[in-house]
């Protein structure tokens, strides 16, 4: 099976996004980008990222919103997938990676069962 491209984001790409990019980086199921939707990110989120990803994963739905709204000429985006996690931790925290880990797991479930229906319906 193909890898699937995993774009994780979050508002300055500082703790949340950076964490899960780190810790799925060698899953060998995925290939893995990260990056925020704020101008003062450390990554900035770019068209080409849109362009690669599969699906992205955000923080909070309202990094869907700002993305969309960004690039409102991009056409059809990839599949987005809230995870619900607030920005109340720091990079690579206990509490973060065990919130984000089975989030991220979830979602991707998700995002395989969807394709596997699509190709067999």
């Amino acid at each position: 099976m193909p890898r699937i491209n995993v774009l994780f984001v979050c508002g300055r790409n500082q703790k949340r996004s950076p964490t899960a990019h780190k810790l799925f980086q060698s899953d060998q199921r995925l290939s893995v980008r990260s990056g925020g939707t704020s101008d003062s990110s450390k990554r900035t989120i770019q068209q080409s990222d849109l362009s690669w990803a599969d699906l992205i994963l955000v923080m909070e739905s309202k990094y869907e919103s700002r993305i969309k709204s960004k690039f409102s000429d991009f056409g059809a985006f990839p599949p987005f997938h809230s995870l619900d996690i607030p920005d109340d931790y720091e990079f690579m925290s206990e509490d973060l990676i065990e919130i984000l880990v089975p989030a991220v797991e979830d979602a991707i479930d998700a995002y395989q069962t969807e394709q596997d229906a699509a190709a067999n319906p």
